[in-house]
């Protein structure tokens, strides 16, 4: 009984977290031809967020964040989620680092 009712709580703790993360503010940033759309990306302060980077080519291309600490590469046509813990409020840079001459962003949060 008591291994049911452990299975049960976490269960019921797993599906708790799903709802949390379907509520979760999300924000696009295509990159494409080197350049970021859009360049600034405005989001809540101190509320965890999901970006959803898109690379729609010709070639790959890596977003890049130094004081966030977060990368990841992309070939052409692919698309990835990278999950934000609650930022203070600020302005925090990120790049394309094969492009970056011509894509350098911010996440601004307000």
């Amino acid at each position: 009984m008591k291994t049911l009712i452990s299975a049960a709580l976490a269960l019921l703790l797993l599906g708790a977290g799903q709802v949390r993360a379907d509520d979760m503010p999300t924000f696009l940033l295509v990159i494409k031809g080197g350049k970021l759309y859009p360049e600034t990306i405005q989001v809540p302060a101190n509320t965890k967020f999901r970006l959803e980077v898109r690379n729609e080519g010709p070639g790959a291309a890596e977003f890049e964040s130094l004081e966030l600490r977060k990368e990841t590469v992309l070939a052409p046509g692919v698309t990835r989620k990278l999950v934000f813990y609650p930022l203070k409020p600020g302005s925090y840079s990120f790049f394309d680092e094969f492009h970056a001459d011509t894509a350098q962003g911010h996440i601004v949060a307000k």
